[in-house]
């Protein structure tokens, strides 16, 4: 098989000659990894470690310093920068409109359209990773405006001024649905899975209720899954944290592909997700960031790779970890994730 059908043979749940692998890393822990390898070619890391999947994006606005040290991006997510000896890292905090009281003063914000984005390289990236799946975007639809928002304010919005939170979400939907168009015409249709963001989970359980997921969350997933079908693609969906009973309620909106599974409990375990869910989803990650890659050793990673590799040996996986990796995995984990033939 080559790797895009390796991919999309596991997205229809039948069996590969080869359990498929994607690649994620922050750009720190990236950089501990080259400084490892003794490169910094990325391409020829994907190729090494038989990566089947590319990751493409169009180039979007450069973020601006509003105050010293403070960052803002285009939607406007604040953040400032923590360093590493691999370099800085994001730390979130509250957004731009976290002081708004009122409709009124959300939709005074100047919000961003997709003429802001530059997608001239996109063609050129789909025919450099022909033989490769291909994953383009970062469409948020509910977890993004809450940064905006600020988590407490937005949480406090879905029972006190619930108008706010539709507003918001209706925003950011348009704003990716005409994004992931223009990327389906620049591509000619050749993407093959568009990211859907949205966290929905603690590692104790659900962020909100499934009341709340059903009014605040589920239409606009619903929106974005339907129209990245209509357009020739699969959608993978991300969310951290414990979010088993909500997998029935994306299965039942379409989504197709599940990141990361994030390890926090048995409900998560591969061996529960196959059981309860085998042949209904395809999931993707697993292998857990929090102690297995970070403080393991190679061997315990090789192990919990075979351990998934094995569960969904008839297909329904993509070998990842449970997040991007973090730049306190060593880079020995990092290489064993993808030891296996």
């Amino acid at each position: 098989m080559t790797p895009r059908e390796r991919v999309l043979c596991v997205i229809r749940h039948e069996r590969p000659d080869r359990t498929p692998r994607d690649f994620w890393a922050e750009k720190p822990a990236l950089n501990r990894l080259f400084a490892t390898l003794g490169h910094q070619d990325e391409e020829r890391l994907l190729q090494q470690l038989q990566i089947d999947i590319r990751h493409l994006n169009a180039k979007t606005p450069d973020e601006v310093e509003i105050s010293p040290g403070t960052f803002q991006n285009f939607w406007g997510e604040r953040y400032v920068y923590k360093s590493t000896p691999w370099g800085p890292m994001r730390e979130d905090s509250k957004g731009a409109l976290a002081n708004a009281d009122s409709l009124a003063e959300l939709e005074t914000f100047p919000y961003p359209n997709p003429d802001m984005f530059d997608y001239s390289e996109l063609a050129k990236q789909c025919r450099q990773c022909e033989l490769y799946a291909s994953l383009y975007g970062f469409a948020d639809i509910w977890q993004r405006p809450a940064l905006v928002r600020g988590w407490e304010a937005w949480l406090m919005d879905m029972v006190d001024r619930p108008e706010m939170v539709h507003f918001l979400s209706r925003k950011f939907t348009d704003f990716y649905l005409e994004d992931y168009t223009r990327a389906a015409e620049v591509s000619k249709g050749r993407i093959d899975l568009y990211l859907l963001i949205s966290d929905l989970g603690t590692q104790r359980g659900p962020l909100i209720s499934p009341a709340m997921f059903k009014e605040f969350v589920a239409p606009y997933i619903k929106e974005m899954v339907d129209y990245i079908h209509g357009l020739g693609g699969k959608a993978l969906y991300h969310s951290c944290g414990l979010i088993h009973e909500f997998i029935p309620e994306l299965i039942s909106l379409g989504v197709d592909v599940l990141d990361p599974i994030q390890p926090v409990g048995p409900l998560m375990s591969p061996e529960r997700l196959k059981a309860d869910f085998g042949g209904r989803i395809c999931f993707h990650g697993g292998i857990d960031m929090q102690t297995i890659l970070t403080l393991g050793t190679p061997e315990q990673v090789r192990h919990e790779v075979e351990r998934y590799c094995e569960t969904f040996s008839k297909g329904d996986y993509i070998l990842g970890p449970a997040h991007l990796f973090q730049p306190d995995v060593p880079p020995e984990n990092i290489l064993a994730v993808y030891d296996r033939n």
